[in-house]
């Protein structure tokens, strides 16, 4: 039994999920789940995260916590990593600013120049460079460690990335570069963070990871030293939990820590309602994240962040600034625009009562009348309705409509970026969504959970059990793991199963040692091996799952029809070996919802745009088997549900809000 299953046993697991609004809380303890939520603190994230621990009133000593992080994430996103020097070899070493000379814009002639992400001067180059065999084409000479250390003596770094060519055929040069290095500055080597092919992209995951990296130690650092007694892990963007102690070196493979958790969360209660397909909708404050489910969340090695490429393995999702907290704003053509900018935590919308004076799309729900604001978080955050109504008067008056219609306009151009949005991750990669559910989550999601199922022609959509803190409740989910992936080039002809064989033990050797360090026992490890195939002569390549070459060959022949339409006659190449690592599935359980009795409103309502009364039912009252049909408002402590007309619901044996369509649209 692993540490996580002990103290599972004991009742102490916290999962924590840090957003850009709120910070979210999911407490397991003696079979029973308990959530809370405090107003995030962007600036200082542990301040939160201790916050919501005062108020649940937990001791450190003995809680083990996993954590979804967005230091990496911000950082990275608004530019403010540390400064970092860029080590490669001689007369490569602007590899980074050259990219793959790829356009954002195809078809503009005159594009803005992009910053280099690191600076000329801070591009160093050195010997100890390798041909496509391993061979040494130039060494790496006790002058060139000299004038490394002189240079990085005058440049005083926080961190240093080194990227030398064909290092994962072998890292001695690049060892020796690294130790070289003093100890107080954080060191990243390239065949230590993504040892597979592809110079640039290598290059840029090892940049990422020593730009972000002592930001990303220090907070590790600072939240576990006030968190004495407690074990804190960290979700990868992979959807694998990682010891907070590894973590803090291998920042690159937590840039999506926090949607990561929401996706595990969404398969894991979407699962208690025999749901496995699945489109997801994780709208919080800030941000909307979609993505496809399909028994499990896809990985993809093609993933962003900004405008890098970001190859270490991440969760597939598409990302958009609509939120709940987004900025309606009136454009030059006298046009309704939301987002992306958004009010964040503080101030907040203008209905947070905090200073906020523009609108957001919360502030609309809010007019619109599907919103309490007596119930939101439990009653435990009054609304300023006030406030909300003089922010969209004067929007109102800019568009010349009503401040209720104005509301409505936001809420209606807010849904489309979302639905344009979960068309890209479906319908542009040739998945019809009418047979998938919709899964909808997050603090806003479940107010436009229906108009987005129209949009797409869905008849089904799911509201979870807590899910305006799914993301947290996937922190519970997850189990610890890794994903690992080692370069390893040549024809499959002429390759053997025991050859590969070998090769992938060797692979996953350092991260079964990892786990184990970790807490589990060896033979609770699950291992799933992989190939990265392609045609000769072709740069891109395909994941498909190994048992045996044959069988590869043959998966990577068809999914290669699937995706791009027909199959080639040219020999099959390997370019990656890839392992991942899991342990023992969440030894947590679903609350069961109330028994049955005949479900009765609290109150009714006035929502814009309905002629009768709207009841409001709370969740906690539906029992299983319960039906509602809308117009309804079903609110719970962490989200709403508008149950829009023509839909019904009913609360599954999960605790689950199952949505159907009982009227087309």
């Amino acid at each position: 039994m692993s540490d996580a299953e002990r103290q599972v046993e004991k009742g102490y697991l916290l999962g924590v999920d840090t957003g850009g609004t709120f910070t979210d809380f999911v407490l397991y303890r003696a079979g029973a789940i308990r959530i809370h939520k405090v107003l995030s603190t962007p600036q200082a994230p542990e301040e939160a995260i201790l916050q919501g621990i005062g108020e649940l009133d937990l001791e450190s000593e003995g809680l083990v916590i996993v954590h979804g992080s967005t230091v990496a994430t911000n950082a990275a996103l608004e530019g403010k990593g540390v400064h970092t020097l860029y080590i490669g070899n001689r007369g490569l070493q602007d590899i980074l600013s050259i990219g793959r000379q790829a356009r954002s814009e195809l078809y503009n002639l005159q594009p803005a120049a992009l910053a280099p992400p690191v600076e000329a001067g801070d591009c160093l180059q050195t010997g100890g460079r390798l041909d496509n065999r391993g061979g040494v084409v130039e060494p790496l000479s006790a002058g060139d460690l000299e004038a490394l250390k002189r240079e990085i003596a005058r440049r005083r770094p926080e961190a240093v990335a080194i990227n030398l060519l064909f290092s994962y055929l072998d890292d001695r040069f690049e060892k020796e570069i690294e130790a070289a290095i003093p100890d107080e500055i954080f060191c990243s080597r390239s065949s230590a963070v993504l040892p597979a092919s592809g110079e640039y992209e290598r290059g840029i995951a090892t940049w990422l990871n020593s730009w972000v990296g002592p930001l990303v130690a220090g907070y590790i650092e600072r939240l576990g030293a006030r968190l004495a007694g407690a074990r804190l892990s960290v979700m990868q963007s992979s959807g694998e939990a990682i010891a907070a102690e590894q973590a803090a070196r291998q920042a690159v493979r937590m840039l999506l820590s926090g949607p990561a958790g929401g996706l595990v969360g969404a398969g894991f209660v979407a699962a208690a309602s025999r749901r496995r397909q699945l489109l997801t909708l994780d709208m919080g404050g800030t941000s909307t994240d979609v993505a496809l489910i399909d028994g499990r969340p896809r990985l993809t090695r093609e993933g962003h962040i900004g405008p890098w490429p970001v190859a270490v393995p991440m969760v597939d999702m598409h990302t958009i600034g609509a939120g709940g907290g987004s900025l309606a704003w009136v454009d030059p053509g006298g046009m309704l625009q939301v987002g992306p900018e958004s009010a964040g935590a503080d101030p907040g919308p203008a209905c947070y009562g905090r200073g906020g004076r523009e609108v957001t799309v919360t502030d609309a729900n809010l007019i619109l009348g599907r919103l309490r604001s007596s119930a939101f978080l439990g009653g435990r955050m009054q609304l300023d309705l006030a406030a909300a109504r003089e922010a969209m008067e004067r929007l109102a008056g800019r568009l010349g409509l009503s401040p209720e219609q104005a509301a409505e306009g936001v809420i209606r151009v807010a849904n489309e970026h979302m639905a344009r949005a979960l068309r890209v991750i479906s319908v542009e990669r040739g998945v019809d969504p009418r047979g998938f559910t919709l899964v909808s989550f997050g603090g806003a999601g479940g107010l436009h959970v229906c108009a987005l199922a129209d949009a797409l022609g869905m008849r089904a959509a799911l509201v979870p059990v807590n899910a305006g803190v799914l993301s947290a409740l996937g922190m519970l989910a997850t189990r610890p793991g890794r994903q690992l992936v080692h370069a390893y080039l040549g024809p499959l002809e002429g390759m053997s199963d025991g050859e590969l064989a070998q090769a992938f033990s060797r692979l996953a050797r350092g991260g079964v040692d990892a786990l184990v360090e970790e807490g589990l026992e060896e033979d609770q490890i699950e291992l799933e091996y992989a190939l990265d195939l392609r045609y000769l002569g072709q740069s891109y390549t395909l994941g498909v799952p190994w048992r045996s070459l044959a069988q590869a060959e043959g998966d990577f022949h068809r999914l290669h029809e699937t995706r791009y339409g027909h199959r080639m006659q040219a020999p099959v190449e390997l370019v990656n070996l890839r392992v991942a690592l899991h342990g023992p599935e969440a030894a947590i359980a679903l609350g069961q919802p109330p028994g049955a009795r005949p479900a009765e409103a609290c109150e009714l309502l006035n929502v814009w745009g309905v002629d009768s009364p709207v009841p409001r039912y709370e969740r906690a009252q539906l029992s299983a088997g319960e039906t509602v049909s809308g117009p309804a408002l079903i609110t719970e402590m962490a989200s709403t549900t508008w149950l829009a007309p023509g839909w019904s619901c009913r609360s599954d044996s999960a605790g689950n809000l199952l949505l159907e369509r009982t009227v087309e649209s």
